[in-house]
């Protein structure tokens, strides 16, 4: 999708779109009184969102209502994906969105933009037999009338943020087939190709060395040899430790011998969300050259049953030296977390660590799919991820944690059990990760089991991968890290 920037409406044939917020919007009287009919006729009374389209002088033109905040950057954002949910199947090719007198700054304009452009993502590649009314038409968006230098944040700000946020959702759209641990390492190395991203790569027997024992055992029913990948964004120069993002990339997660039911779990290709969203963020800063330095670690497996596989009350022992009683085979990506954190902290002793993660079904319960779980050893740390949840769009709810849930992951053999009981599940895999965080070191875990992937469309999106995290960690370095 081409997204342009102009002063005036051009030339050509293109839809009209038209934000208003009723009939007697200055948009729809300049449109003159046949619009204006037309909409009493369908009833329009300019609802956030609401669409009412009009063919005059051989133009489609669109109305759209608008959010009663006006030009706020969610509506804003929200006003760009509304235009081309409605438009990109429907034959036109371009579209105009107009918004003159509407009082928007450069930063909202080119946030419509970046609404438009992330609505419109796609990944229709292995639909060879789609319809021609399914296929995209919209190629071409040109916002008018926004604030001066509206171009230029767009590209600098936002279209990083719309790489990102592309390379997640194709990574966790793509089958388990497609995406495993290799693949995944080489997918995002392409991507990240005259980026300024360091990448490094670590594999099975190089991990072993390392006595990464819980990563390992997760990996070791599958053909599948594993990988630890590592991306490093130096933006900041040579000062300061690094902030680590960690992320969890079971690339497919069947459960292991503790096997999940059959129905469903061709969903369980998107179980490495939360690595897929660190390799999305650090491609965001990096393209926008963010001034902060950042460590992220994807630890990649595909957890199977076969005759290797772990078992229910295998003890493994961590990267950290603390043995774990592998009680379930499906809590999995918190051993997957363990190394990886410990793996981090060792070699970069980074100040912050947070990871991202679709951990639990339990979070889910709690949760369902509005906000990611949000648990942390420091307040500061949770209040400022939760302003960035809010600002991004990708929301967290802090959840609780303390001794009392922690003493239930304690086992019987070893230092501690994968699972507590059923209740609390989210809060015990989370007491589990903070055992692998050392003193001093500032945490912050997020369960995002209910937000990698939706089966609603939403404003800026298509049903399916969502991108979550990526826009998170990328307002968290500007308003933290950079700020």
């Amino acid at each position: 999708m081409k997204i342009r920037f102009a002063d005036r409406l051009p030339d050509g044939n293109f839809a009209l779109v038209l934000p208003a917020s009723g009939i007697d919007a200055e948009s729809v009287r300049n449109a003159g009184g046949e619009l204006r009919d037309a909409l009493v006729r369908q009833r329009f009374e300019g609802e956030a969102g609401s669409t009412v389209e009009h063919f005059q002088g051989g133009r489609r033109i669109v109305a759209i209502g608008l959010d009663k905040n006006g030009g706020g950057a969610a509506s804003a954002e929200k006003l760009g994906g509304n235009a081309v949910a409605r438009l990109l199947t429907s034959g036109e090719t371009a579209a105009v969105i107009d918004l003159s007198g509407l009082g928007y700054d450069a930063d909202a304009a080119a946030r419509v933009g970046l609404g438009a452009a992330l609505r419109a993502w796609r990944y229709d590649r292995y639909r060879t037999k789609l319809k021609d009314k399914q296929k995209p038409t919209l190629a071409e968006v040109t916002i008018v009338g926004g604030g001066e230098g509206a171009d230029d944040r767009y590209r600098s700000r936002w279209e990083p943020v719309l790489e990102g946020v592309s390379l997640t959702r194709e990574l966790v759209t793509e089958p388990a087939n497609i995406i495993y641990p290799e693949s995944f390492v080489e997918r995002v190395r392409a991507s990240l190709k005259d980026t300024g991203v360091e990448v490094d790569v670590l594999d099975g027997a190089q991990m072993e060395k390392l006595g990464m024992g819980a990563l390992l055992g997760v990996a070791q029913g599958s053909v599948r040899d594993p990988r630890l990948l590592i991306l490093k964004w130096n933006g900041g120069g040579s000062n300061g430790t690094p902030t680590a993002f960690v992320g969890k990339g079971v690339t497919f997660d069947t459960g292991g011998i503790s096997i999940k039911p059959a129905a469903g779990m061709e969903a369980m290709k998107w179980d490495m969300g939360g690595a897929g969203a660190v390799a999305g963020a650090m491609k965001a800063i990096a393209l926008r050259k963010a001034k902060a330095n950042i460590v992220g670690i994807c630890g990649l497996v595909e957890n199977m049953p076969s005759g290797t596989a772990q078992r229910p009350g295998d003890v493994v022992t961590t990267m950290s030296g603390q043995s774990v009683e592998v009680i379930n085979t499906d809590a999995e990506g918190r051993l997957v977390l363990a190394d990886a954190i410990t793996y981090v902290t060792r070699t970069y002793k980074p100040s912050t660590i947070i990871d991202l993660a679709t951990l639990t079904g339990a979070i889910l319960i709690s949760l369902g799919h509005e906000y990611g779980g949000l648990f942390s050893n420091n307040e500061e740390l949770a209040s400022k991820l939760t302003k960035a949840g809010e600002e991004s769009g990708d929301k967290l709810w802090r959840m609780p944690m303390g001794e009392v849930f922690d003493r239930l992951i304690d086992s019987p053999i070893a230092d501690m059990k994968n699972v507590g009981p059923r209740e609390g599940g989210s809060i015990t895999a989370a007491q589990f990760i903070q055992r692998f965080i050392d003193d001093g070191v500032r945490w912050a875990h997020i369960d995002m089991a209910g937000k990698a992937w939706s089966d609603k469309a939403g404003h800026d999106r298509e049903k399916g991968a969502t991108g979550y995290g990526v826009r998170l960690l990328d307002k968290y370095v500007e308003d933290v890290l950079e700020g």
